[in-house]
């Protein structure tokens, strides 16, 4: 269980290089997202068992520190996005309370649909 989701991650990481490569200096890459968010993963997986995890409000916080400009904003969209796709059993529901868990507003709204492009 623990090797499919280390690939899935892999993969995704990888996705998100190859994609995020031509954005601007300085801009969020889905290495960062990943990273900020994987402490999230067992909560929204498990249906909020065991209460949000500290370091997951850390990484939700440190993402909206991060992701000031418009941009910046559709980037960790779209890789919060490639993330959220990867993971099986997610729960969509929980994965957009989880910012006003941690006391974070977030303009962005995660699901399958998503268009990270009207993200302001």
């Amino acid at each position: 269980m623990a090797s499919t989701m280390s690939v899935k991650l892999a993969c995704v990481m990888v996705l998100c290089l190859v994609v995020g490569a031509p954005l601007a200096k300085g801009a969020i890459n889905c290495g960062q997202v990943i990273s900020a968010l994987t402490p999230c993963i067992p909560y929204v997986r498990n249906n909020g068992a065991g209460g949000v995890p500290a370091p997951c409000c850390n990484g939700i916080r440190s993402l909206n520190a991060a992701a000031q400009s418009t941009p910046e904003r559709q980037s960790a969209c779209n890789c919060v996005k490639a993330l959220a796709a990867s993971i099986s059993g997610i729960n969509y529901d929980l994965t957009n309370k989880l910012p006003g868990m941690c006391g974070v507003h977030s303009p962005i709204k995660i699901s399958p649909s998503t268009n990270c492009k009207s993200v302001k």
